[in-house]
């Protein structure tokens, strides 16, 4: 069971188009005082018709077409307002530029702008209701872990189209009659449906109990799935060694394979040409502060457990090469600072890229030293290796507190559930928007 269907998002995004014509349907009634005829309108549909595209770009960039956006409207309107007003300067600029067009901006995008944040911020607020979709469907969970947890508290306290009425762990009630009280939550609030564990080996002794409820009319759901659906992520303390039988293959796919890496060889090289503008400035600055050479080369462990080496402009006093007791004495540069700010360090990359050792979109490469303890102290770890690591991933998207140069096993294990969430469902429209939230990020001089 997914919270989002693909139905849903095809909404969101018919609305948001039906929202983007109304829009300037209405602005041109309002500025001229009339109905538009036909022949106006389409005037300026042709021009308006590319910056819609381009304005649903934007959207899915700024997280508009993501389940959060759906279900959460604390943060909508800020975030609608901010997406439009950046959508607007894309249309003066596109305007004025482009003066085929002959349309003059001024008043008009003033009114578009009003016209169109107020009836997003009404579709998205209030649109899927309308449909049915906000309807919450109540729901029992079984199994145990923190996961589980988790999994209960993040749905109950925002709006998903589950609510759990009841949780039952079968760490503290292992001796529970599941059917009984199954029955009784059906009964009384309608609770159809069954979000289980059935991996759990505590499961398999209370399956007689629950065979006979398929004749009740409630509906199982594996809690993986729910839970990586909700979290994009694997869970890590539900999986077993089945399931990475089940889901992780390194079997070529040759289909894959070849555009991913047709595309890696085509930016990589047109990005890392153009990147050589930067290469005289940052070597006069770098230079000028403290003499120093250009780059570093780091080592890092890439597919199959292979080490590689990074090229990075130098943002550091020297390269300490992951050495623990030489980080601390390291310091990060006035240059250094900028370079990294603006993810200039990592323009020599695309070279990286270009040679086969790292891919454009992977799980990020850590240090030989990390990775050594993260291996024996992360079950599972050295999954990550199987595939080509990356200059961005799933995981520098959506994982809030990235570790750095010092071990962390805490962070790393959510970090791998963000890389295991990648390599199971990697493919080139995946790496596509990843791509495009990266863009995103970049601009916005955020994530990691």
């Amino acid at each position: 069971m997914r919270v989002t269907s693909k139905i849903q998002y095809f909404l969101v995004f018919l609305g948001d188009i039906i929202v983007f014509l109304l829009s300037l349907w209405l602005m041109l009634v309002i500025r001229y005082h009339q109905v538009p005829v036909t022949g106006v309108f389409f005037d300026y549909l042709h021009p308006f018709s590319i910056l819609f595209f381009v304005w649903v770009v934007v959207f899915f960039i700024s997280g508009l077409y993501e389940k959060q956006a759906l279900f959460f409207k604390n943060k909508l309107q800020a975030t609608l307002l901010n997406v439009q007003t950046i959508n607007v300067i894309i249309t003066v600029l596109f305007f004025y530029f482009i003066p085929y067009f002959g349309i003059t901006p001024k008043t008009n995008l003033f009114l578009y702008l009003v016209i169109s944040s107020i009836l997003l911020l009404i579709w998205r607020m209030y649109g899927l209701a309308l449909f049915g979709f906000r309807k919450r469907q109540p729901a029992v969970l079984i199994g145990s872990g923190k996961e589980m947890i988790e999994l209960y508290d993040e749905v109950n306290t925002n709006r998903y189209y589950l609510n759990f009425v009841s949780m039952v762990d079968l760490d503290k009630n292992p001796k529970i009659d599941l059917k009984a009280h199954i029955l009784k939550h059906l009964n009384e609030q309608g609770a159809g449906i069954l979000v289980i564990d059935l991996k759990d080996e505590k499961i398999g002794t209370v399956l007689p109990q629950l065979y006979d409820l398929i004749f009740s009319g409630v509906r199982f759901v594996d809690i993986h799935k729910v839970y990586e659906d909700i979290f994009d992520r694997i869970p890590l303390s539900l999986i077993k060694h089945s399931w990475f039988l089940e889901n992780i293959s390194v079997a070529p796919k040759i289909g894959y394979d070849f555009f991913k890496r047709l595309m890696d060889i085509v930016i990589s090289l047109f990005a890392g040409i153009v990147s050589l503008v930067f290469y005289p400035f940052v070597y006069l600055a770098i230079k000028v502060e403290d003499g120093g050479p250009m780059f570093v080369t780091q080592k890092r462990v890439g597919k199959r457990d292979k080490t590689i080496n990074l090229y990075k402009f130098r943002s550091m006093s020297f390269n300490d090469e992951g050495n623990q007791q030489q980080i601390g004495q390291n310091k990060v540069t006035k240059v250094g600072k900028f370079i990294r700010k603006t993810r200039i360090d990592e323009l020599p990359q695309f070279w990286n890229i270009l040679k086969g050792d790292i891919s454009f979109i992977g799980p990020r490469p850590e240090l030989p030293a990390l990775v050594a303890g993260y291996e024996k102290e992360i079950m599972h770890y050295k999954t990550r290796h199987l595939i080509k690591p990356g200059l961005s991933g799933w995981a520098q998207l959506y994982h809030k507190n990235p570790p750095k140069v010092t071990a962390n096993n805490s962070e790393t294990r959510n970090k791998l559930s963000y890389d295991l969430y990648y390599i199971k469902n990697r493919s080139l429209l995946l790496d596509f928007i990843i791509t495009l939230k990266t863009i995103g990020v970049f601009f916005s001089r955020s994530g990691v």
